[in-house]
């Protein structure tokens, strides 16, 4: 798997754990659009950054993160046939694959602690698409 990951400056420290724990524990291969530190960077840059990669087809899924993660979900999810999903529970994590087959994980370093973030991870990406009915509403969702 091939995941693309991207933050801003609030972002940044959880994304290295974040980064640290796909490669490592879940044997992925990371491409890193940064931000690269914790000085002050503008998250849309970094949301349409991992859509476009995950658009593109170059990456499987990506991960986006900012101090809330809805600036940085509104942003990928500008980018087309992007779902983002902002997960602050594993439970959002679960559902968020499951019923709408979500291609960007979105989190909010701010808001949530880092144990919730690697465990929102490992069952987002564990998760399958269910299909069915929920192939339908996605189609709907696409315009």
């Amino acid at each position: 798997m091939i995941v693309a990951i991207g933050c801003d400056h609030a972002g940044f420290d959880i994304k290295e754990k974040i980064k640290k724990y796909l490669i490592d524990e879940l044997l992925f291969e990371v491409i890193d659009v940064g931000t690269t530190s914790i000085e002050s960077v503008d998250y849309p840059n970094f949301g349409h950054k991992v859509g476009k990669q995950v658009s593109d087809g170059i990456a499987d899924k990506g991960i986006v993160v900012c101090g809330s993660g809805i600036g940085i979900s509104i942003a990928a999810n500008k980018i087309k046939d992007i779902r983002a999903a902002l997960c602050t529970s594993v439970e959002h994590a679960e559902l968020s694959r499951k019923h709408n087959d979500a291609n960007v994980l979105a989190l909010g370093a701010r808001l949530t602690n880092a144990k919730t973030i690697l465990e929102i991870v490992n069952v987002w990406f564990s998760t399958s698409f269910e299909e069915g009915r929920h192939l339908d509403r996605i189609k709907l969702i696409e315009l």
